[in-house]
């Protein structure tokens, strides 16, 4: 039996397989010295000169990260041309082996995470004892997190029992106006803070929890799990409708069948805040650490829909009969079948839960850089990185070599190992009197499709525009 949640989350997986990139944040950047925006990194890092950012155009990032894309989802039929009609086909092709289907996939979790941020205005300035920052930034983030066996079963449901795990997708939007400050503390030790407001504009979360199909009996088959869909969203309400079950005894239930927005505006507010340190060793080593985007936003409104059951239960057509002259007919059986999907696929409105506060996802940056005592131009920097937030957390360590070849222009080339893939990135940053430009990516962005689709889950673009004094 192939659920409808499974078909639904597949689809949706290869649409984000294929969908435009989101962004985290621009790593290969950090140990770039006269890059305007590391303060986002580690509130510590101050610039030697003042800045004012061009309006949207100062600092966008794009990049999106995952351990499964489009080459996974989607393969060559086997069967064209000879009998296949299309050249592509997906994993789920009954010409394409089990083995070969699955090799793309992990036996974990299965991945696809991304946010864009875009600064809307943005200002760093020398001032009060230290280097001060105002900026406002649009982010927007999203995840989908599925297990192997949702996969496995897809592609080969068989007589067996399958742990499938938990499914999970998420969508968040806010923006956030930061306030900074660092300042040196001594020749050795620089500190810094950043405060921010977050306005929140909308959040999606889909939990698929607990999902299990066993169908290796032979009196009966089972498929259970318990779907909850929160939205939390200014005016969002879940629309209903009434149907009736096959068993007239039952007589009728309402199943969620579309949304409503009702003026929208603002979602939630909440607080933030990034803390940082940069330790000089000596004149060859220095430390740094960080923790930013420590906070939470508090929704005003949370619509929450849920499966009516979590359970279906499949044992058969024993005892009965064809026609109504004794016991329980085929057609009564199959009407109480029907109605057991019904509740279990179908979601039903629990109503507004009231206010709720979630997290927006913390990042802990620990580093060191090394300056080369015989040529000062050229720096070698180590930066770990951990993203702590639920089903989306992931880490990685990143080694780049950085290089100021000239006063008004820096950069450097890098490599990553993280959760989802190895990369490779780069920095080019332009700063002569009066203008700063920065292009770089922290994941070159690989073989494409022919409609320009990137094979893998992993691209990175980010570039920006600065006015400077």
């Amino acid at each position: 039996m192939k659920l409808k949640y499974s078909k639904l989350i597949l689809s949706a997986a290869m649409l984000l397989a294929g969908s435009n990139a989101f962004a985290q944040g621009l790593n290969s950047a950090y140990y770039t010295n006269d890059y305007k925006f590391r303060h986002d990194m580690n509130p510590a890092f101050g610039n030697e000169q003042s800045y004012i950012a061009i309006p949207i155009l100062g600092n966008i990032n794009v990049n999106l990260h995952g351990n499964f894309g489009y080459e996974d989802v989607v393969m060559n039929n086997p069967m064209y041309p000879t009998q296949g009609g299309k050249k592509m086909t997906t994993f789920m092709n009954p010409y394409i082996s089990t083995s070969e289907a699955l090799s793309g996939f992990s036996t974990d979790n299965n991945r696809i995470i991304g946010n864009v941020g875009i600064t809307i205005l943005s200002a760093g300035f020398k001032g009060f004892g230290g280097y001060n920052t105002i900026e406002l930034n649009s982010k927007t983030s999203f995840g989908v997190s599925l297990p192997y066996g949702l996969f496995e079963f897809a592609k080969n449901t068989g007589n067996k029992s399958y742990d499938i795990g938990n499914i999970n997708a998420q969508a968040m939007s806010y923006v956030e106006l930061g306030l900074g400050h660092s300042r040196q503390i001594n020749d050795k030790l620089r500190i810094g803070a950043k405060l921010k407001f977050l306005f929140g504009v909308a959040r999606a979360d889909f939990q698929f929890k607990d999902v299990k199909a066993d169908l290796s009996s032979t009196d009966k088959w089972t498929v259970s799990g318990q779907a909850t869909a929160d939205v939390y969203m200014k005016g969002f309400t879940y629309q209903s409708e009434t149907d009736e079950y096959n068993d007239p005894n039952k007589g009728q239930y309402d199943k969620v069948n579309d949304v409503d927005v009702d003026g929208g505006g603002l979602g939630g507010f909440g607080m933030a805040v990034d803390l940082g340190a940069v330790y000089k060793i000596n004149e060859d080593w220095t430390v740094n650490a960080a923790v930013v985007d420590l906070g939470f936003i508090n929704w005003s409104n949370h619509a929450q829909a849920v499966n009516r059951s979590n359970c279906f239960e499949f044992n058969g057509f024993h005892d009965t009969s064809v026609t109504s002259d004794s016991g329980e007919t085929i057609d009564d059986k199959i009407d109480d079948y029907g109605d057991q999907i019904t509740d279990f696929i179908n979601l039903k409105d629990n109503g507004d839960q009231g206010s709720s506060s979630t997290g927006v996802g913390a990042t802990i940056n620990l580093g060191c850089e090394y300056n080369l005592p015989v040529y000062r131009k050229m720096t070698f920097g180590l930066l770990s990185s951990t993203r702590l937030n639920g089903a989306y957390s992931w880490t990685e360590a990143r080694l780049s070599a950085n290089w100021t070849p000239l006063k008004w222009l820096d950069g450097g080339v890098n490599l990553a190992v993280n959760s989802f893939t190895t990369s490779m990135g780069w920095i080019l940053n332009i700063h002569p009197k009066g203008y700063n430009f920065y292009i770089g990516m922290d994941h070159l962005l690989g073989k494409t499709s022919k409609e320009g689709i990137p094979l893998s889950s992993n691209a990175s673009i980010a570039l920006g525009m600065s006015i400077t004094w």
